[in-house]
């Protein structure tokens, strides 16, 4: 059995392999239950992990300059749709997406994949180019955040906020109009009267997006480590097969009436909701076939937003026995 540790966030998706009734083939398996960035940041900068939850965005970059240090696998444990991330300041004058052209927006970093997919999403939907708007960067809750250089085309302004301003406190005060965020921002938390949504009803928003393009977005990826999969190249599959039975493990769970997993009232009606409104039983799917659309437009959004300096393609991002399998 071959010892590996997985730095992974505490999803229902893990649950089976983190407490072990789902066992990778040939695999003895540790799992950290870190969350994100936590975990990305340590396996780019430091290597600690034989496999990690990865941004999607972040690992797309590495690809595109050739450093990237771990290979994919299509396993994705994090999907979100993000109408429901885009926040406004009452006195911005923006009523609808559209508005948004000329003003100024906070993302924590213009390249996370939350922000990737929004800019993409406004861009090719509602009529906002990604260089109409100025970004600014910086930490939402605490000061002082920092983005990598980027090495962006001119025609995109990004700058940071510095070190002592958030970017919550800044869209409270109207020092910013809009924020691209992943974690929600405390003024809206708090029910600040100065902070609403950008959609009012956001999961409409989202179902449509979804009936017109078949996309659920993907934030993050697993990855393993590059020494790892030159190694043991068996690896990949076999994590692949066993994300994808924990999975099965958790989709039941949501579905067991005797007794809720989770203290959601309506759990079951919403997965079933989700079943019917996303047009299938596995709503969460891995595998490259089923996710093609969702990663191909993806890569276009990163290239279109200057984060990479070309086109990268699907056949660069995962393990080759992961893309080709057998079948009976």
């Amino acid at each position: 059995m071959l010892p590996l540790t997985l730095a992974c966030g505490n999803y229902d998706r893990v649950a089976a392999l983190r407490d072990g009734r789902i066992r990778p083939e040939g695999v003895e398996l540790n799992v950290l239950p870190l969350r994100m960035p936590e975990s990305a940041f340590r396996m780019l900068h430091h290597r600690e992990f034989d496999a990690s939850e990865m941004s999607l965005g972040w690992y797309v970059r590495a690809r595109a300059a050739e450093r990237p240090g771990s290979v994919g696998i299509p396993v994705f444990p994090s999907r979100m749709f993000r109408h429901s991330s885009v926040y406004v300041n009452v006195d911005s004058g923006i009523d609808r997406p559209e508005d948004l052209v000329g003003k100024r927006v906070g993302c924590p970093e213009y390249q996370m994949t939350a922000a990737v997919w929004m800019k993409g999403i406004l861009a090719d939907h509602h009529g906002v180019p990604v260089d109409s708007v100025s970004y600014f960067t910086g930490g939402l809750e605490e000061p002082g955040r920092q983005e990598v250089e980027l090495g962006l085309p001119e025609r995109f302004r990004v700058q940071n906020i510095g070190s002592d301003r958030t970017l919550s406190a800044m869209l409270e005060a109207g020092e910013i109009d809009a924020l691209y965020t992943a974690q929600m921002p405390s003024p809206f938390i708090q029910r600040s009267p100065r902070v609403r949504r950008l959609f009012e009803e956001p999961e409409v928003a989202e179902v449509q997006y979804f009936q017109k393009t078949g996309i659920y977005p993907i934030m993050h990826l697993i990855v393993v480590r590059q020494d790892i999969h030159e190694t043991h190249p068996w690896v990949a599959q076999s994590l692949v097969k066993a994300f994808d039975e924990a999975k099965a493990v958790a989709y039941q769970e949501m579905y067991d009436t005797a007794a809720h997993k989770y203290m959601l009232p309506w759990l079951a009606l919403q997965a079933e909701n989700a079943r019917a409104a996303l047009g299938a039983d596995d709503f969460w799917p891995y595998g490259v076939e089923p996710n093609r659309v969702v990663l191909e437009t993806f890569l276009r959004y990163v290239f279109e937003q200057g984060l990479t300096p070309r086109l990268v393609t699907l056949d660069e991002l995962f393990a080759p026995s992961t893309v080709h399998t057998s079948r009976i």
